[in-house]
C-alpha cells in the first residue's frame, strides 16, 4: 500500500532513526537488488551570476552592476569543458542566475555552440526559474522555449529552483521567484516533449514537516502523470553568507539526523522515483556515505566545479577514487553513469 501523507509525517516525527534507515534500505533493495551505487563525472558551469530574483537563501547571485558580476564567454566555457573531458567527464550541469536581459536567442546560440563543438557532452541545464523567465522576456510559451532549446542540443533540465514547493515558504525566502505551480508547469512541459528532468528539494529554512511531505506529494503526483523525473535530490540549506542568516530568520544548519530522517522517508514515499541521490556536497563525505544506507542509490557528481553552495559556506570536495572507496566501504558496487543513469563502467 502506498505511503500516505499522514503516515509520512508520523514517521518523520516519531519513528526511530535506525529503524527508518532499515525501512528505507529495504525499499532501496527492492528497486536496486544488484547493490549498484552510481555516480557521474561532470562539472557545474554557472554561465552567469547576474540575477534579479534576490533570493534570501542565496549567496551566489550578483546584480548586473556589481563589480564581480559576469557572463562567461564561449571561450571561457570551452576551456571548462576541455578540462572536464580530460578527466573523463560526460555531463555539464549548466545554470546561471535569472539574468534580466538575456532572451531565447542567447540561450539557443549558447546551447548550439556547446552541442556542436562537444557532441559527447550532455547538456543538463537551465532551472525552471530560468526557463520561465526566458519565456516571459522573449514573449513565447514555456513549451516553445523548451522545444527550441531541445532542438539546439539541450538534453534535460535540473530540478533547481524548487526549494520547498509551498507558496507560503517561497513568499518568505524568495518572494520574486516563480510559484509552485509555475515550477511544476515547466517540468510537466518538458516531460510532454520527451525531455527528462530531475526533482529537488532544499530544506532547512522556514518550512514545516507538513510542507516537506506536501512537496513530495506534488512531485509524486506529477511523476504518476508523466514519468518524466529521472531522480530526486534533496539537500539542506547552507545559511552562512545569506540574507536569511544575517536577518536572523535561520540561525543554524539543519542537523544530519534531520537530513537522514527526511531522506529515508522520501525513499518510502516517492515510490515512483527509481533514483534518489545523496547530497555529500552539503552533508560531507561521511553523511553522504551513510545516506546510501538510508535510501540513496546514487552519490551524485564528483563536482569538478561548484560555486553556489560554496558561496554559502560549504567546502566539501570528493574525487572519483574517493567516491569508489566510499561506496565499496558500505558493501555496494560502484559504477560510473551518464545523465540518463545508464551504466558506463563498473568498479568491482
Amino acid at each position: 500500500m502506498r505511503l500516505s501523507k499522514e503516515k509520512a509525517i508520523e514517521l518523520i516525527q516519531n519513528e526511530d532513526l535506525i529503524k527508518l534507515g532499515k525501512m528505507a534500505l529495504e525499499k532501496k533493495r527492492e528497486i536496486h537488488p544488484k547493490k549498484i551505487t552510481t555516480f557521474i563525472v561532470d562539472r557545474n558551469i554557472n554561465y552567469t551570476n547576474i540575477c534579479f530574483v534576490n533570493c534570501k537563501f542565496c549567496a551566489f547571485y550578483r546584480h548586473k552592476k556589481s563589480t564581480d558580476a559576469y557572463v562567461l564567454s564561449f571561450e571561457e566555457i570551452d576551456k571548462k569543458i576541455d578540462e572536464l573531458i580530460e578527466i573523463g567527464g560526460t555531463q555539464i550541469l549548466f545554470q546561471g542566475g535569472v539574468h534580466p536581459n538575456l532572451k531565447i536567442d542567447f540561450y539557443e546560440n549558447l546551447v548550439e555552440h556547446i552541442h556542436k563543438k562537444y557532441p559527447s557532452i550532455t547538456i543538463h541545464g537551465f532551472s525552471a526559474p530560468e526557463i520561465n523567465y526566458i519565456s516571459k522576456i522573449s514573449k513565447i510559451p514555456i513549451k516553445e522555449v523548451l522545444i527550441r532549446l531541445k532542438e539546439k542540443g539541450l538534453s534535460s533540465i535540473p530540478g533547481a529552483g524548487a526549494e520547498i514547493l509551498s507558496d507560503r515558504v517561497r513568499d518568505i525566502i524568495a518572494p520574486k521567484k516563480i510559484s509552485t505551480d509555475e515550477w511544476l508547469e515547466v517540468h510537466k512541459s518538458a516531460h510532454e516533449i520527451g525531455m527528462k528532468t530531475t526533482a529537488t528539494m532544499m530544506f532547512g529554512t522556514v518550512e514545516t514537516v507538513e510542507e516537506i511531505v506536501e512537496h513530495w506529494e506534488k512531485i509524486r503526483r506529477l511523476q504518476d502523470e508523466t514519468g518524466g523525473f529521472r531522480a530526486f535530490i534533496m539537500w539542506s540549506f547552507q545559511p552562512y553568507n545569506t540574507a536569511l542568516y544575517h536577518e536572523g530568520i535561520v540561525k543554524y544548519k539543519a542537523s544530519s539526523n534531520r537530513y537522514l530522517r527526511y531522506l529515508a522517508v522520501a525513499r518510502l514515499f516517492l515510490d515512483n522515483f527509481k533514483n534518489i541521490q545523496s547530497s555529500w556536497v552539503t552533508q560531507g563525505s561521511y553523511i553522504g556515505q551513510l545516506a546510501l544506507l538510508y535510501g540513496a542509490n546514487d552519490l551524485g557528481s564528483t563536482m569538478m566545479e561548484e560555486n553556489v553552495v560554496r558561496s554559502a559556506g560549504a567546502q566539501n570536495r570528493m574525487n572519483q577514487k574517493e567516491m569508489i572507496e566510499l561506496i565499496k566501504d558500505v558493501g555496494e558496487i560502484p559504477a560510473k553513469r551518464n545523465t540518463a543513469y545508464e551504466i558506463l563502467e563498473i568498479f568491482d
